[in-house]
């Protein structure tokens, strides 16, 4: 038999996927590797654990004991769905790049072409935020192992097939990583491991051979290497995350935070002119902006925005007005040594679709004054309890890695039912800078059935329309002290090519079990339940951090 790999064709074509910015709905595949070692170095001084109360999110892992593994229902495009055990038996970093080592090892069913319908293989810094796609060539082809047919991979039940993809150089200062794609959530805590040259391409790859019969329940299969060649393209993106209040919401994308400031609270109707309540808002954002801004450059830049109602030349008019404003009460609390920079764009760029059921709200949500600036990514910058005096949407909250666990899914916090789906929740994790949701699903009916996981009860009213994407992208956690809303952080490759770090939902088949994952910035410390906005199955109250 044949499997389409995450696209695979010769070396995974990805030109298209790329070009269309994952939509996390398309062929992203656990892609394929090879050789394991039985060793692998530890560094010379391990670091005691840490809890995610405290400890320097940049420790040495405790320990490195590959393979990680984890076992599930994948979908697939046929509707075949099977079982995938899934395997990371090696993450290296050369003075070159970093190769991943996996192998797939499918547990059931499994015949013709069929493609694992899930997240592109992607390696995430939780830390930093950083975000990592494969290496590939001018055409859009991943480097590393090669399929032997146009078709894709030679795959039969019971048979391990090992594989190998290239991604660009992790920094030095990143220990572990969370790795996505293989359709099984999000793996985290996998630790990377420094080596002078990578593993040597395999032996005897003797997948070509298996083509036409296909490999025995029990064999390795193995693939020729293509390593990346110069002028390979690299891909590296950050996480985008966006945490909204009902006075203001904040945009943080890599090293820029924008703060947009709700003008609907801070001015009256066609004023510029800051209301009572203005003043204390623009204080806390003024603090927090002082304690989140990368001192080497303190430069700001204020922006005003009205909705799409009204003359352009007015709506120009306000936005720079209002715009100015707010300029004047920062330069005043922040005193000097800040370069500000003032414009007013009008209803030129709407952040909310207008015109619909909910227009009331995107109108709200498009009125408003934005400032940004480069954040502080040093050490001095990273926190994990709640500030005072800040702005509760700009505060932002690492802690380290978590830890590896084999199995997401154990605990079930909550279950809610829509019609014959069950949605089963399961304890939130911390992962550096964010948090993990898993969730899994199930089809209790006789039928196969596409779940209806959009529509106007996925998204707040008026939200914005990008941090939206993936099938759990309208999921949203809900955090009740302070009313923050946390919308699924999305990673971003620059102009169009982002994506919501949310699983998509295909038609699941009767009986069967699948397991996703939606991400999300994370919130402090002293925060250990949060409600999960979960769409057609409604708020599910009270969900526990895991420990």
């Amino acid at each position: 038999m044949v499997a389409c790999q995450h696209s695979t064709v010769s070396r995974a074509l990805v030109a298209s996927a790329v070009a269309s910015v994952i939509a996390l709905s398309g062929c992203g595949i656990v892609r394929d590797i090879t050789g394991t070692r039985e060793e692998y170095p530890l560094a010379e001084e391990v670091a005691e654990e840490t809890t995610h109360e405290e400890g320097d999110p940049r420790e040495e892992p405790a320990e490195v004991d590959f393979p990680y593994t984890r076992e599930g229902q994948i979908f697939q495009d046929t509707g075949q769905d099977a079982t995938l055990r899934f395997s990371v038996t090696g993450l290296e970093r050369t003075d070159e790049y970093t190769v991943l080592y996996y192998e797939n090892t499918y547990v059931d069913h499994f015949e013709g072409i069929v493609t694992n319908l899930s997240m592109p293989n992607t390696l995430v810094d939780p830390v930093s935020g950083q975000a990592f796609w494969e290496y590939t060539d001018e055409e859009g082809y991943y480097y590393g192992s090669v399929a032997p047919t146009p078709d894709g991979y030679p795959v039969e039940v019971g048979a391990t097939n090992r594989y190998r993809r290239y991604f660009p150089r992790l920094p030095d200062e990143i220990k572990q990583v969370t790795f996505v794609g293989s359709g099984l959530g999000a793996m985290t805590g996998i630790p990377v491991v420094d080596v002078e040259e990578e593993q040597p391409d395999p032996v005897d790859p003797n997948g070509a051979e298996m083509i036409d019969h296909g490999p025995e329940p029990g064999e390795i299969v193995e693939f020729e290497n293509l390593r990346p060649e110069p002028g390979a393209q690299e891909w590296v993106g950050e996480m985008e995350s966006f945490v909204d209040s009902d006075v203001a919401s904040t945009t943080r994308d890599g090293d820029t935070e924008t703060v947009a400031l709700k003008a609907d609270v801070m001015f009256d109707f066609d004023s510029a002119e800051l209301t009572d309540e203005a003043e204390e808002v623009v204080r806390q954002a003024a603090r927090s902006l002082e304690n989140n801004i990368d001192p080497d450059d303190p430069e700001i830049t204020v922006i005003g925005h009205t909705d799409g109602r009204g003359d352009d030349d007015y709506n120009q008019d306000l936005s720079e007005e209002r715009a100015e404003t707010v300029r004047e009460v920062l330069e005043e609390e922040l005193g000097e040594g800040y370069g500000f920079t003032v414009e007013g764009r009008g209803a030129s760029e709407l952040i909310a679709r207008e015109g619909g059921s909910d227009d009331e709200e995107a109108r709200a949500r498009n009125r408003r004054v934005e400032f940004a600036y480069r954040v502080d990514r040093s050490d001095e910058g990273l926190t994990s309890g709640r500030g005072e005096d800040l702005l509760g949407s700009s505060e932002r909250h690492v802690f380290p890695p978590a830890k590896f666990v084999a199995d997401d899914t154990a605990e079930v916090v909550a279950t809610a039912t829509d019609g014959d789906v069950r949605l089963d929740v399961h304890p939130l994790r911390r992962d550096g800078a964010y948090v993990i949701s898993t969730v899994t699903l199930t089809n209790t009916g006789d039928e196969p059935v596409l779940p209806d996981m959009g529509g106007e009860d996925a998204v707040n009213p008026g939200g914005p329309t990008e941090f939206s994407q993936g099938a759990l992208g309208g999921f949203q956690l809900l955090e009740p002290d302070t009313d923050l809303v946390r919308y699924v952080t999305l990673m971003n490759f620059g102009g169009e090519t982002y994506s919501g770090f949310a699983d998509e939902v295909h038609e699941m088949q009767p009986g069967n079990t699948y397991q996703l994952v939606a991400v999300f910035a994370a919130p402090p410390v002293e925060v250990r339940e949060l409600t999960l906005r979960a769409g057609p199955f409604g708020e599910i109250e009270d969900v526990p951090f895991g420990k």
